[in-house]
């Protein structure tokens, strides 16, 4: 096990959980959601899905019954991988948007939805209770309703202030109960997702791609002008993926293949493997002007090649590749904040949760609308809102992004696990958007370099690159590491994202045999979330 600091941390409202089953999300319904599912009998993949479900009711902005996800798994023996994003529909072809940009709302944004898909498939591998089961607490949370929290209500107010999401088929009546924004303590109902939820239930999925959802949701593309249709719902299948894997302070960082960017993370890592990041003090300039340099020329190479696997000019293993990032790491100047380009590596609005149970079972699992409300479509009779993932597809002619029929876009959700010599140590992740692999970077660091514990890595300052010279900073971050960043170069401006802002993570570590000594757990205060455990 490794040796914590238990005392040092950051204001905060949370202190580590110790327990032998845990789940770990944003909002404490969802996360008792899921323990209740495990003191049922279920395993930590039981958790997972019924906490997830949850949280397409309880965090609406960020997820909902049409996302897409991922999830890293330790079944017990090893990791599986599981990309559950959906492709583009058939009908969209570069032509499809000429003379346009990709839209960021509307049908032009909605790709074949695949979080559901993911929950079945999961259920079906790994799970130990009946699928309809684990849909239960949502569909009870859906019919009776919830008092919304303060930070989901913030959410929910910033994105209904956006005329894009008001003016979209279905939002009003889905998300402006009343003809507004329900109140911090104000009950939420929404029986149309009860409605979906309890098909769901009893199809194992089917019915939202080859069933009664499914047929409601192309006769609303095509009433109101999209182009997804009941074949592409129908031909929608998950895919197991082997998690990538890359060492770092003598552990191994994992994270699934693109489409995603995990592969930021683990670049970033391997940058600040040739720098003795650790000889500099936690909270100082030194660390984190490196950091930041680090996730900028991991990120020049991430928005230039990674796409659909099968559209990408360099793999994965050629972009981890170590005397690659060797010699991108030299371009690092530690006295001196730099714009980078892309290298070239060729030789010759989302939840997150995490689960873990005592017989060594542990999952990381996200999923995402994408930016606030998604799309801002929502089903109506059914309670389906729809994510907008389309709109990180490039119009650009020859990008590995381009977007096409069929194929999967750029994707910013990442669940992560972490290592050590084949055995499992932390399922993790950092919701967010671009502020993803950023988190992870982040606070792995502060882990495994400085020996901070879970909590206190996840309440530190975090900074947020943007693009450029441009960052973000936290508020408390210390003052006098603030004016050497910018004295380096770095631009620290006015944060102008208050919907993902700074991210919220969710951290599970295994702390020996589970069924002995179990685990700690922490939660992000950015969020209102709770790890809970018995």
């Amino acid at each position: 096990m490794k040796t914590f600091d238990w005392k040092a941390g950051y204001p905060s409202r949370r202190s580590p959980l110790f327990a032998r089953n845990i789940v770990s999300t944003s909002h404490p319904l969802a996360a008792q959601a899921g323990l209740r599912v495990l003191q049922a009998g279920g395993n930590a993949v039981d958790a997972a899905i019924a906490t997830a479900a949850c949280m397409t009711l309880v965090e609406p902005c960020s997820n909902g019954l049409g996302s897409d996800a991922f999830c890293i798994l330790w079944d017990g023996r090893q990791l599986h991988g599981l990309n559950a994003s959906g492709p583009a529909p058939a009908a969209w072809t570069p032509g499809f948007f000429r003379g346009q940009a990709m839209p960021r709302r509307g049908w032009g944004s909605v790709t074949v939805p695949g979080a559901v898909g993911g929950w079945a498939a999961l259920s079906e591998r790994f799970g130990r209770l009946p699928f309809g089961d684990l849909m239960q607490p949502a569909i009870e949370i859906a019919e009776r309703g919830y008092a919304v929290p303060p930070i989901v209500q913030g959410k929910w107010t910033q994105a209904a202030a956006l005329g894009e999401l008001t003016s979209q088929p279905g939002f009003a009546q889905a998300f402006l109960p009343r003809g507004r924004v329900p109140e911090v303590g104000e009950l939420f109902r929404f029986p149309d997702a009860a409605r979906s939820l309890r098909l769901i239930a009893e199809s194992k999925g089917e019915a939202l791609y080859r069933g009664e959802i499914a047929a409601a949701l192309a006769r609303f593309a095509r009433d109101t002008g999209g182009a997804l249709t009941e074949a592409d719902l129908a031909g929608y299948r998950p895919e197991w993926v082997t998690p990538l894997a890359k060492d770092f302070a003598g552990h191994t960082l994992h994270e699934i293949p693109p489409n995603g960017q995990g592969i930021a993370a683990q670049m970033a890592l391997g940058l600040l493997e040739h720098w003795d990041i650790a000889s500099h003090a936690v909270d100082g300039p030194e660390a984190q002007h490196l950091m930041i340099e680090a996730m900028k020329l991991a990120f020049a190479d991430v928005y230039r090649y990674v796409a659909e696997p099968s559209a990408m000019p360099v793999g994965a293993a050629q972009l981890l590749d170590p005397g690659y990032l060797a010699e991108r790491a030299r371009l690092i100047d530690p006295k001196r904040a730099q714009v980078f380009g892309a290298g070239n590596p060729v030789k010759g609005g989302t939840i997150y949760l995490t689960a873990a149970d005592e017989s060594g079972m542990m999952v990381s699992f996200i999923q995402s609308n994408y930016l606030g409300f998604g799309s801002g479509l929502v089903l109506p009779g059914y309670g389906v809102s729809l994510q907008n993932r389309g709109h990180c597809f490039s119009l650009e002619a020859g990008h590995p992004n381009q977007v096409a029929p069929g194929k999967r876009p750029f994707h910013t959700i990442i669940p992560a696990f972490l290592t050590r010599d084949g055995a499992p140590v932390m399922s993790f992740g950092v919701m967010g958007g671009s502020m993803q692999p950023q988190g992870h970077l982040q606070t792995l660091v502060r882990m495994l370099s400085y020996g901070q514990n879970p909590q206190a890595a996840c309440d530190a300052p975090r900074w947020r690159f943007n693009e450029g010279l441009s960052i973000n900073v936290e508020p408390h971050m210390p003052a006098a590491t603030l004016a050497a960043l910018q004295a380096l170069g770095h631009q620290v401006g006015d944060i102008h994202d208050s919907y993902l802002d700074f991210g919220a993570g969710q951290f599970i570590w295994r702390l020996g045999d589970p069924g002995v000594d179990g685990y700690v757990a922490a939660s992000d205060p950015r969020r209102d979330g709770a790890a809970v455990g018995w």
